[in-house]
């Protein structure tokens, strides 16, 4: 879900530019800031632009400069002289001495400065040019998320083949395994002096033991799973991200659970590359929209 996106527009005498950047988040979390004289489009704006997004933490930045030369900006000494006192307020209460160079650190706030453009009525023709440029730069963010997912889709399916591949490599180990358990057995009940075995019961337990280490029913599931996974990514419903995410933690249930019942040291590493093919895919499974 990350990405960066940007646009202009041009109306008039006004240059308006829209910048967005956006991170990984599990909902929407959209900042819009715009200059005041368009804070009432703001709502339509945000509404515009996250029915776009859907998910991620997104950042949004609208500028308006005005390319006529008889208009610029202007220094808001009331707001400065107010922040000066309330540093000149906190040095004393903190002992901590005040600023050396104050106008570099007065000037770090927005509203320092203003513009003769943020004082004048905004015109049909700038309102639409604002929201378009919002729309632009919004839609260049999500180009940027598609070459992204593109390069996820690849990704994840390597790693899901992979795993699929270490899953049948489990099968020439499952049998082998099962006579070395039951080698096991004998051997430790030979070890025994004087106890009569019944065989019949042996046998009946031995069978319960060893189906309690079966792992067909487990291997079933993850082989299910690794399907949905990919049928899910290859869905051409968007916002599938969440599903992803879901679907990769029950693919890690299976895989621990092989690992409880393996019983066998080349299954337990079989099991262990799984694991971590999977964390790949669990680490980025968040930037899926």
């Amino acid at each position: 879900m990350t990405g960066f996106g940007k646009a202009v527009a041009e109306v008039g005498n006004k240059k308006i530019t829209a910048e967005i950047k956006s991170l990984n988040s599990k909902q929407l979390d959209l900042v819009v800031r715009v200059p005041l004289a368009f804070r009432h489009l703001e709502l339509d704006l945000r509404q515009q632009v996250g029915h776009i997004l859907q998910r991620g933490k997104s950042d949004m930045q609208i500028t308006v400069e005005n390319l006529g030369a008889e208009t610029a900006n202007h220094l808001n000494v009331d707001a400065m002289r107010a922040y000066r006192l309330q540093f000149a307020e906190a040095s004393k209460a903190l002992g901590i001495p005040e600023p050396a160079d104050w106008y570099s650190v007065l000037l770090r706030f927005s509203d320092s400065l203003k513009s003769d453009s943020d004082s004048l009525e905004v015109t049909e023709e700038e309102a639409s040019a604002m929201l378009r440029a919002g729309t632009e730069a919004t839609q260049a963010l999500m180009e940027y998320r598609r070459v992204e997912g593109l390069k996820l889709e690849e990704f994840f399916s390597k790693r899901i083949k992979r795993i699929s591949e270490l899953l049948d490599s489990i099968a020439p180990f499952e049998s082998e395994r099962t006579e070395k358990i039951r080698a096991r057995l004998e051997e430790g009940l030979a070890k025994i002096p004087s106890v009569e075995i019944d065989k019949g019961r042996l046998e009946q337990e031995m069978i319960f033991y060893i189906e309690k280490l079966d792992v067909n029913e487990e291997k079933q599931r993850l082989a299910q799973h690794l399907s949905y996974f990919m049928e899910t990514m290859d869905a051409a419903q968007p916002g599938q991200g969440k599903k992803l995410g879901f679907i990769a933690q029950e693919m890690g249930r299976e895989i621990n659970t092989l690992g409880s019942k393996s019983n066998h040291a080349q299954m337990q590493r079989i099991v262990v590359m799984m694991k971590d093919e999977l964390e790949q895919i669990k680490e980025q499974v968040l930037n899926v929209l």
